[in-house]
């Protein structure tokens, strides 16, 4: 069966995301900020000095909620981009044997060639179990169809 005739297999290139749970943390992100940034301009009692440290703590949150929104799995024609939180990693298809998704796994894990296994962040069931399972199918999908194809 090849990628065109399989509905399981998404078209190249695409890529995964945890879609709700960036939203959620990049709202968050920009509400504390707003809300921070407001107390410290609206607290008279506050010196310049304390008004800057409030916004730059502001800033220091959302940027770690903006870096825990950052994973995501690229698939293309030559292979896979895992984006972590400070990592990136690309595979060729070869590299996959195989896309886990166990109950209670927190993402996505690939096994690789070399006998790791590598975690992919942009897949995970935490807001929304369902579309997980669907990218994690997907991403099966091609890496057996690709992976297979490349090898033989």
């Amino acid at each position: 069966m090849t990628a065109a005739s399989d509905p399981r297999t998404p078209a190249l290139p695409v890529t995964f995301r945890p879609t709700r749970t960036r939203v959620v943390l990049l709202s968050v992100g920009t509400v504390m900020f707003a809300v921070i940034t407001a107390v410290a301009v609206t607290l008279e009692r506050l010196n310049p000095g304390e008004r800057v440290s409030f916004v730059v703590t502001a800033l220091l949150f959302f940027g770690v909620l903006a870096l825990l929104s950052r994973p995501k799995v690229v698939a293309d024609e030559t292979g896979v981009t895992v984006v972590n939180l400070t990592r990136t990693r690309r595979l060729d298809w070869a590299e996959i044997l195989r896309v886990n998704l166990r109950p209670g796994d927190p993402w996505v894990f690939l096994d690789l060639s070399d006998g790791t296994s590598l975690p992919a962040l942009g897949i995970q069931p935490g807001i929304a179990k369902e579309h997980a399972i669907r990218d994690a199918r997907a991403l099966r999908a091609l890496a057996e169809e690709r992976g297979t194809s490349k090898q033989s």
